[in-house]
């Protein structure tokens, strides 16, 4: 090709961003620490033989982690230690605050941080090894906060259910946060830690329109499978909640007071809502996510966002950032207290704060950390559709 033409070609506008089926971004964003810059140039290799987008398949990656606890002292969060079986999240949720830490490994919040899995293999037994220190104090972890412990490779992999196994054999308290209905396999072990006031959980429900969560979370579990996995955690003697995250302007906004009667009638015990939060990436993903799916009504959702965040996109302040400020945010504020209070539902946080580490003993087995991972890892990776 000679110059003239490259310079032709360089003069093309950037392909339309549109929807793919089974993702949530609708481009893969450049991360902010990715040292090279680059644009979206539309050269042909995006779409299949037949015209139709590329499919992105999923990859999932060993990772031998060198810690698993991650500890926080947020005054918005009812959770000091956190542990996260994984990093990136094939639920592709559109809104994950959590995505911009793919950058952290020099890839995209967008596509990659959905398709780009990396599994801690060794999870289970970094946590034997961290239980069993002298100086270890224990408070209830948090499983799955920054992704999804549930998510589709942990049906094959199964770190989760390992890790629960030695919460269970050390009688250590848990709460789990999941759209997922992968929780119910794990029934036997939660229901077992809530006999003691070990265990707890809490489902996430964004909207009932089975139509916008295709689209807002296109690989978590439909709101009415969800509802019935509320259902079955209840059924089965284990404290469950609903999580109504994010609440998001004139998308789910509107759903917020039938969620929760919803919840409450398949048996949750407590509720929690946040609005729509932006930080870093998770802004123009949004934005792009709204433009292809809701283009009548973006700038509309835009403008309330920021009247929620003082003229601002996002803020992150302690205090504010979960619940938002000013009219539309205390307006949001009192729906939720109401319907909290006609329901008979606790508020958010207080059953995990309520689990009992006085039963706690510490493991009598500590392998080695990464025994078994390592030898995991040295027999590649996994690819899944």
């Amino acid at each position: 090709m000679d110059d003239e033409q490259l310079e032709g070609q360089a003069m093309l506008p950037p392909a339309p961003l549109r929807a793919q089926k089974g993702r949530g971004a609708v481009s893969n964003l450049q991360g902010r620490y990715e040292m090279h810059g680059r644009e979206q140039f539309d050269d042909g290799w995006e779409q299949e033989e037949d015209g139709e987008p590329r499919v992105w398949k999923t990859h999932v990656t060993d990772e031998i982690a060198k810690s698993i606890l991650t500890r926080n002292s947020s005054p918005d969060v009812p959770f000091d230690v956190s542990l996260n079986p994984y990093r990136g999240c094939e639920h592709g949720c559109i809104y994950c605050f959590a995505r911009p830490t793919h950058s952290y490994l020099g890839l995209s919040p967008g596509m990659d941080f959905e398709s780009k899995i990396f599994a801690k293999v060794n999870a289970p037994e970094l946590l034997r090894q961290e239980l069993a220190r002298p100086s270890y104090v224990p408070e209830p972890i948090a499983l799955g906060v920054n992704t999804d412990a549930y998510q589709p490779c942990e049906r094959g992999l199964r770190i989760t259910r390992r890790v629960l196994e030695v919460l269970h054999e050390c009688g250590h308290p848990v709460g789990l946060i999941t759209k997922s209905a992968l929780i119910e396999r794990d029934i036997d072990l939660l229901s077992a830690m809530a006999a003691k006031g070990q265990a707890s959980a809490a489902i996430t429900i964004t909207t009932l329109d089975p139509a916008i969560a295709r689209t807002l979370e296109p690989r978590a579990a439909a709101p009415a499978r969800r509802l019935r996995t509320i259902r079955m955690l209840a059924d089965a003697g284990i404290p469950v909640g609903v999580s109504i995250a994010p609440v998001i302007p004139f998308v789910t906004e509107p759903d917020l007071e039938r969620v929760m009667e919803a919840a409450f009638k398949a048996g949750a015990m407590h509720a929690n809502y946040i609005v729509l939060r932006l930080p870093w990436e998770v802004n123009p993903l949004f934005q792009q996510w709204l433009e292809a799916h809701f283009p009548d009504r973006a700038q509309r959702v835009m403008n309330r966002v920021r009247d929620m965040r003082g003229g601002k996109d996002y803020e992150s302040d302690f205090g504010k950032r979960m619940k938002g400020e000013g009219v539309w945010a205390d307006l949001i504020r009192q729906r939720a207290e109401k319907a909290i209070r006609r329901f008979g539902m606790e508020k958010r946080g207080s059953r995990f704060r309520q689990l009992d580490a006085s039963q706690f003993k510490r493991p009598q087995v500590v392998p080695p950390a990464g025994a078994k991972a390592k030898a995991a890892a040295a027999a590649g990776q996994m690819d899944l559709f």
